[in-house]
């Protein structure tokens, strides 16, 4: 069973990986450019990272070129559509008739409903809460309430999760930057 699984995820990941914006390596490469503007030393530096390189190009066809095909975006480049959905002039038409659910990524959010607006509503001690309108004239009440170290997150008065306070703090130092 567990050699099965794991056949199943390899092979996942061949058949989806390979295409994609190999968005590390783009990065390995702009880095690459940036050190100097002399061509005869850039390919040195190609030569001298060429690891780097390999390492880069490996990573992104087993993981990030994976998370593209099946999401619609890659994580590195932030683009999108994935490199697969572009529309070309292909040789072989295999089903033109294939409903079109099959022609998006699987795990896009592809109806999910635009914001609006968001307007604060209040901001205590232990707690916040907002208001969200979506173009559909749909509203919700979004709100936080801290108990203990924790922050109990609501939608509508129904508990959707919950974070830590370092968790928080994590992720609001991730987007400074």
């Amino acid at each position: 069973m567990r050699k099965s699984l794991v056949a199943a995820a390899l092979a996942t990941t061949l058949l989806t990986g390979c295409m994609g914006q190999m968005g590390l390596s783009q990065l390995v490469t702009k880095a690459n450019l940036s050190v100097v503007d002399n061509r005869y030393a850039r390919a040195g530096l190609f030569m001298l990272l060429s690891p780097v390189y390999s390492a880069a190009a490996t990573v992104d066809l087993f993981l990030f070129n994976t998370i593209e095909f099946w999401t619609g975006k890659n994580i590195i480049t932030g683009k999108s559509p994935a490199v697969v959905d572009q529309p070309v002039g292909a040789i072989f038409k295999v089903n033109s008739k294939v409903d079109s659910d099959l022609t998006r990524p699987p795990l896009a959010k592809i109806d999910a409903p635009q914001v609006k607006s968001a307007q604060w509503l209040s901001v205590e001690d232990n707690a916040i809460s907002m208001q969200v309108t979506y173009e559909d004239g749909v509203t919700q009440k979004v709100h936080g309430v801290r108990v203990g170290e924790m922050m109990h997150l609501y939608i509508d008065d129904v508990l959707m999760g919950e974070i830590s306070q370092a968790e928080l703090q994590a992720y609001a130092a991730e987007r400074m930057i």
